[in-house]
């Protein structure tokens, strides 16, 4: 299926656009978020959130190249996940050194 169909299934509001998309670009979404993350099940999650946010935009937008659009929302919420993770962390660590 051609990314112009994946795209008009979303606008037709079509619960067959998630499906199409998870058959032709899981692999790349879950290779952009593994490189982020370097967790699968983190990256799995994150990959499921593109799909809801792809979901949720499309009306919104009409993107001529749809692996940019995808990987762009991928990246933003892995990239999110990672800061999530990583100040957790940091905050631990300044309580500790606090007593």
């Amino acid at each position: 299926m051609t990314d112009e169909e994946i795209v008009g299934l979303y606008w037709a509001r079509s619960e067959d656009a998630v499906t199409q998309t998870q058959k032709k670009y899981e692999h790349y979404l879950t290779k952009i978020s593994y490189n982020i993350l370097s967790d699968f099940e983190d990256c799995r999650e994150c990959v499921n959130d593109t799909y809801l946010a792809a979901w949720n935009s499309m009306p919104e937008h009409r993107p001529s190249i749809l692996s940019a659009y995808l990987g762009k929302l991928i990246r933003q919420i892995s990239i999110d996940v990672f800061r999530k993770k990583h100040s957790l962390k940091r905050h631990a660590s300044e309580y500790a050194l606090s007593l």
